[in-house]
C-alpha cells in the first residue's frame, strides 16, 4: 500500500493580499515521520524560502516529554528546511503554519505551541481592530520568539562588506550571536529600499547571511527597514524574515527608546511586521497577518 498523500498549503506571511509577504510551503504530517532526506526533497520540489513540516503531539506524547506541562493548547512539532537546509528558527513560516491550523479547522483554539530546534514557540490569534469584512480577514497572528543577541564584528571586513552591498556606506556592522548573520546598519531606509545587492560577492562574506537595515523614511510610517540577503542557504533574497526581526527589534528598541515597533521589509514583494520587545524576559512578539494562496496534496 502506497503512504497517506500529505496535506500541504502556501501561505504568504506577513502580509494580507496574495503574492506579497513571504511565501512558505507548509505539510501536515499525519500518517509517519518521514527521513530527512525526503524533508529535504520536498523543500527543493517548493524551492520557496522555507517549508514547514508540521506533526501533532498527542496528549500523552506531551505528558512523557514534560510531566511538567499543563496547558491544554494544542502542541505540534515543527520543523523548517530552505531549499538546501534544515534552520533552528524561521518567523514567516511558523506564522504561515499557524495561519494553516487556525483557518482550517483542525485545531479549536486560540493559542497553539511547537516544539521546535529553538525551544516552545506559541503563536496566538489576536483580533485586530473592527473593519467590515470576513471574519478569517480580522485576526492577526502573534508569535513569542526568542530575541537574537548581537555582539561586536571585526570592522576590518567592512570595505568588503560595502562592496557586496554595491558601495553602501556602512554605518554599524555586527553579528548575531545564533546564526552568525552579518548585521549593517545603511544610512537610510531609502539606502536599503534601492540597494541592489551582489550576490557573488555576499557569498563570498563572512557568516551565513546578511541584513541591512536603516531609519525608516519620515512620513513613511514605519520605525525602520530592513532586507536579508542569505544565498548560502539557498535564498538569495528573503522576502520578509521573522528571525531577522528578533535580532533587529532589540537593536531599534534600544536605539529609538521604546519598545513598541513597526517595521517594514522593504523586499520586491514588501512585508509588515508588528512587533514588541519584552525586555525582561528578552522575547520578541511578532504580530503580522497571513493568506493562503495554494493547498493540495503530495503524493509521493
Amino acid at each position: 500500500m502506497g503512504k497517506k498523500p500529505v496535506k500541504y498549503c502556501v501561505v504568504d506571511a506577513f502580509t494580507d493580499s496574495p503574492f506579497k509577504g513571504n511565501p512558505a510551503a507548509v505539510c501536515l504530517l499525519e500518517e509517519e515521520e518521514r527521513d530527512e532526506e525526503w524533508l529535504q526533497a520536498v523543500a527543493s520540489e517548493f524551492n520557496v524560502s522555507q517549508t514547514g513540516y508540521l506533526t501533532r503531539i498527542t496528549e500523552s506524547e506531551s505528558e512523557t516529554q514534560d510531566s511538567s506541562n499543563s496547558t491544554t493548547s494544542p502542541r505540534f512539532h515543527l520543523r523548517w528546511f530552505t531549499p538546501v537546509a534544515e534552520v533552528k528558527l524561521c518567523g514567516h513560516a511558523t506564522l504561515a503554519a499557524a495561519h494553516f491550523l487556525f483557518t482550517s479547522g483542525l485545531v479549536n483554539s486560540d493559542k497553539i505551541e511547537f516544539l521546535t530546534l529553538s525551544g516552545v514557540l506559541t503563536a496566538k490569534r489576536v483580533p485586530e481592530a473592527q473593519k467590515t469584512g470576513k471574519l478569517e480577514d480580522c485576526f492577526l497572528i502573534e508569535l513569542d520568539f526568542p530575541v537574537v543577541p548581537l555582539t561586536e564584528f571585526d570592522s576590518a571586513e567592512v570595505p568588503s562588506i560595502s562592496k557586496a552591498l554595491s558601495d553602501a556606506s556602512v554605518i554599524e556592522l555586527k553579528k548575531t550571536t545564533t546564526a552568525e548573520d552579518l548585521f549593517v546598519v545603511l544610512p537610510s531606509g531609502k539606502a536599503v529600499a534601492d540597494l541592489q545587492p551582489k550576490f557573488d560577492e555576499i557569498q563570498r562574506c563572512p557568516g551565513r547571511g546578511l541584513i541591512i537595515t536603516a531609519l525608516a523614511p519620515t512620513g513613511s510610517g514605519f520605525d525602520f527597514f530592513s532586507r536579508f540577503f542569505c544565498p548560502k542557504l539557498g535564498i538569495k533574497e528573503d522576502p520578509v524574515c521573522g528571525s531577522a526581526h528578533c535580532a533587529l527589534a532589540a537593536y531599534w528598541s534600544k536605539k529609538l527608546g521604546k519598545c513598541d515597533l513597526v517595521a517594514y521589509q522593504a523586499s520586491p514583494r514588501g512585508g509588515i511586521l508588528n512587533l514588541h520587545l519584552d525586555e525582561q524576559s528578552q522575547r520578541v512578539l511578532l504580530r503580522g497577518k497571513a493568506i493562503t494562496v495554494m493547498e493540495g496534496s503530495l503524493l509521493v
